[in-house]
């Protein structure tokens, strides 16, 4: 299919796009699928146009820009004529799509929650609630569960090529009902009935990969901007089996001399092929979404201005669209969006249901009449039950028949919700023939079974889904999309660009800590400290606490950072994005060379100046033992962040740990001062292994070694002695190792940590 419209001047450039295109031709699949012909202009003002053979991996920005202007020139009309081509290229092969069809049957969900005044959240509430848990933890009473969901001998489906919306009142239940059918349930709530995706159930594959579910709550890093948050979506997710439907569809081609349109198999080459960098599938959903007006821009936060409310909410749902999913279940996705963005939106995704054979549910709140009358279907929930099911079409026939009727300027998704609700139900009775009663929500479910549009359903869903049917690539059966390598590639490198976001912090700890050493060397100056005698040997020993104290305590703020970041994790381990060591092992690395600095820093400026022992091996030893300390700190504020996932409980986790480990670390209370049934805790406190390391260093130089009586110990062990604390050489090597051992160990408990506790 070439190019129309072809002037004279044009004719030579078509030639040359065949000659191209032939070329391509002979190369292997692998090779061609990375391929296309794209238009680059030349000259003054690009007047001269020339098509040229590009790796679609490797595309320049102005070409990207170039291509999707000629086929979306105006996105809202000409994007459903680039999906049909697309679709009909693919047809035109015999090629299936892979499609999925949704069914649950006599689902019901149940779960614990307080009513009333013990709801609310006061203080007395929730220290009551704390002693009530801890209570039944050893207790066999049996816990009060609360019904929140049911559907009880029903059994809904969401049809392929169908957009279907999801409506009801706040507390109807919609959001459970769309996180049961993504298999995003919270594990404490009971579930029973059954859910399946073309017949299988969640045990014979990967639901949160199969689906997407959007939520409502816009959680992003708001220190990346638009595009660097939709292409970490894109790297995680994957392209799935897009790329081999790719080569397949290019052999068939290739087999029957089909010569394809040269742009649309362009986009459909940078769209699909798998790669690191920035993709053309994310300039184009940018486009769909109109976010190109903000694309550089960071998404922001409480602490940092981004884009608008309205914006966010686009990016949320972009976010899940750059994946391969083929079942997409929406929660709230226009709130802070306008009736006209609302109504595009919708209609874009209504292309891709219809078009692409994709399966979509969308919950909405108040859709405008617009928007309403774009979905093929609705399902209606009130107080937790299906009221009603089917086409958008026929919903106002069925409440007619229940005597309910909806005003000519009352919109109808307005009229569905008040409907079935106490208060407003009274002013949609027309039936004069009959006197008003309060129709309750069951009945409008029974009366729904027997309603002709229920029969049918009824009788459709009987038959099982024909499990045999189903296509190869439907279901997901991996994990996660892409491999581990990749995963912590992809998770260093947003990490590597938050630390640059967020450098300011880092630069800020780097002078308070040369700050600090500038003091040390002030207060613990060497010309007022004498070695070889035990007064000095006391204040080098609080020059090397200070020290020590410097490193330990510099590191505090990434508690706050380490929870800035939880909401966002949370987010994306739960979609499987990405596991919990992907996201924890960059933010370790990265921490390595900070730690090397400010600890050199805090080194190389009080050293000397302090006058600790003389000798380069000396110095980089005491310097090791601080990049030690610095690390398990580190690590133990990372561990607590996660403990605590809010950070005024995570310093209070840490700053405790941290008070527990000064108190037994033999300084503060020397070993032999410590109660008996207590002294286990000295062993276990890595500010001992700390305090040791860099004593040790110091006070076995040989400087430390005058005695006056050969009997005696020296100045240097004596003082160790004192203190409480080891007096041989390898005691400071026995502690370095220690101190890399509690550094792994919090590491370890962080990893574990981020993978089985969730948001609070």
């Amino acid at each position: 299919m070439r190019r129309s419209s072809l002037g004279s001047s044009e004719e030579a450039a078509a030639e040359e796009e065949e000659l191209r295109w032939a070329a391509i031709e002979r190369l292997p699949t692998r090779r061609r699928v990375r391929k296309g012909i794209v238009l680059k202009r030349y000259g003054e003002g690009g007047g001269v146009v020339v098509p040229v053979e590009v790796d679609v991996r490797k595309m320049e920005v102005k070409d990207k820009v170039m291509l999707l202007e000629s086929l979306l020139k105006v996105p809202e009309t000409d994007n459903e004529d680039l999906l049909r081509t697309i679709r009909k290229r693919i047809d035109r092969v015999g090629i299936a799509i892979p499609k999925i069809e949704v069914r649950f049957q006599s689902l019901s969900i149940e779960g614990e929650a307080y009513v009333g005044n013990r709801a609310l959240p006061t203080l007395l509430n929730s220290t009551l609630n704390a002693i009530e848990i801890a209570f039944l933890l050893f207790s066999p009473i049996a816990r009060q569960w609360r019904l929140v969901f049911s559907i009880p001998n029903f059994f809904p489906q969401f049809r392929i090529s169908r957009l279907t919306l999801l409506l009801g009142p706040p507390g109807s239940g919609k959001t459970t009902l769309l996180k049961a059918l993504a298999g995003k349930l919270d594990k404490n709530l009971k579930v029973s009935g059954e859910i399946t995706y073309c017949g299988h159930d969640f045990t014979e594959f990967i639901p949160q990969r199969t689906s997407a579910y959007i939520s409502q709550h816009d959680l992003h890093y708001g220190e990346m901007t638009v595009r660097e948050t939709l292409e970490f979506s894109r790297r995680c997710l994957g392209v799935g089996s897009r790329q081999m439907m790719l080569e397949e569809l290019l052999r068939r081609e290739k087999t029957a001399g089909i010569v394809p349109n040269f742009d649309v198999d362009a986009f459909m080459k940078a769209t699909t092929v798998a790669t690191k960098r920035a993709s053309l599938f994310i300039d184009y959903v940018i486009k769909i979404l109109g976010l190109d007006i903000c694309v550089d821009t960071v998404v922001g936060d409480e602490m940092r201005r981004g884009i608008s409310g309205g914006q966010k909410k686009r990016v949320t749902t972009g976010e899940m669209l750059t994946g391969p999913a083929k079942v997409f279940f929406m929660d709230e996705i226009s709130t802070g969006l306008d009736s006209s963005t609302t109504y595009q939106i919708v209609n874009y995704l209504k292309q891709i249901a219809h078009i692409m054979d994709e399966t979509l549910v969308i919950s909405l709140l108040q859709p405008a009449p617009e928007t309403f009358d774009l979905f093929d279907d609705i399902i209606l929930l009130s107080e937790g039950k299906i009221v009603y099911q089917g086409p958008t079409e026929n919903v106002l026939e069925f409440f007619e028949s229940m005597g309910f009727k909806c005003p000519e300027r009352k919109g109808t998704a307005d009229f569905l919700q008040e409907v079935t609700s106490a208060k407003d139900q009274l002013y949609y009775w027309f039936d004069g023939n009959k006197p008003y009663r309060y129709v309750p929500v069951t009945e409008f479910v029974s009366a729904f079974k027997s309603f002709y549009i229920g029969k049918d359903l009824f009788e459709e869903l009987r038959h099982p889904f024909d499990k045999g049917g189903t296509h190869p690539a439907a279901l997901e059966r991996m994990k996660y999309a892409i491999s581990k390598w990749e995963l912590f590639r992809a998770c260093f490198a947003r990490e590597w660009l938050w630390m640059k976001r967020n450098s300011i912090v880092f630069v800020f700890k780097t002078v308070q800590i040369a700050i600090m050493a500038m003091l040390a060397s002030s207060v613990f100056v060497r010309t007022k400290m004498e070695s070889g005698q035990m007064e000095g040997a006391a204040k080098y020993g609080g020059a090397l606490f200070f020290s020590l104290n410097n490193v330990l305590f510099n590191g505090l703020p990434e508690i706050a950072m380490t929870t800035m970041k939880l909401p966002v994790f949370f987010k994306q381990r739960d979609l499987l994005f990405y596991p919990a060591w992907a996201f924890a092992l960059p933010i370790w690395l990265l921490s390595i060379p900070v730690s090397l600095m400010e600890s050199g820093i805090l080194s190389i400026i009080t050293y000397y100046p302090i006058g600790f022992a003389p000798g380069a091996c000396r110095f980089l030893k005491q310097f090791l033992a601080l990049f030690g300390i610095h690390q398990m700190s580190l690590s133990l504020y990372h561990f607590a962040g996660v403990l605590g996932r809010i950070e005024v409980i995570a310093t209070t986790i840490a700053t405790f740990a941290l008070l527990v480990f000064f108190v037994l670390g033999g300084y503060i209370v020397a070993r032999y001062d410590i109660a008996s049934w207590i002294r286990w805790g000295y062993y276990i406190s890595p500010v001992m292994y700390g305090q040791n390391a860099i004593a040790i260093n110091e006070f076995l130089h040989e400087r430390w070694n005058m005695v006056s009586n050969s009997t005696e110990p020296s100045i240097g062990i004596a003082f160790l002695e004192q203190r409480g604390m080891f007096t041989t050489e390898r005691w400071y090597w026995i502690s370095i190792v220690a101190l890399f051992g509690f550094c792994l160990l919090f590491n370890l408990l962080f990893i574990l940590a981020l993978k089985y506790l969730k948001r609070k």
